[in-house]
């Protein structure tokens, strides 16, 4: 659906951010059943120093603020990476109606690579998943982080060497 690949791009462009401050480059987005954006978040979990700062968690804060109320039973959450426990905890207590995500993650995904939360059947509610979405897009952003990182350590390690 072309309307997934607009907000999956606002996604990667909150992922970017995160880039930018050092933070490994997840984003997300939460939409209105009439397209609004409701929130937006990126990692910030280094700079906040707080383990539950991950980008739906951030974006899902914002959401629930903006409407004043916890449920967000009409709305869509666009992700750059597959969420892990704790995030699709929050999708599920929040009631979010549908989770697009764009790369799947096979350490920690709890949408299926490693936990199928989704579809748990003693959970209370459940949600639509779409997943593949700029997958590519997402990934590679991932990766070149994460190889700029590795380049950096060792340029580091071969200085300190001298």
């Amino acid at each position: 659906m072309n309307q997934d690949r607009i907000f999956m791009e606002m996604a990667l462009v909150e992922a970017e951010k995160a880039a930018q401050i050092g933070e490994v480059p997840i984003g997300a987005v939460v939409v209105g059943p009439d397209c609004e954006v409701l929130g937006k978040g990126y990692n910030q979990s280094i700079s906040l120093n707080d383990p539950s700062a991950h980008a739906e968690m951030m974006a899902i804060r914002e959401a629930a603020a903006h409407l004043a109320n916890y449920r967000l039973s009409d709305c869509t959450l666009y992700v750059t990476l597959e969420p892990c426990a704790m995030c699709m905890g929050a999708v599920l207590h929040s009631r979010i109606k549908r989770l697009v995500f764009a790369a799947a993650d096979p350490k920690t995904g709890a949408c299926g690579s490693v936990l199928s939360l989704q579809a748990e059947p003693r959970l209370n509610h459940h949600c639509r998943i779409t997943q593949g979405v700029l997958a590519e897009e997402a990934a590679s952003l991932i990766k070149n982080f994460f190889k700029a990182r590795r380049q950096a350590k060792k340029r580091s390690s071969a200085s300190h060497h001298l």
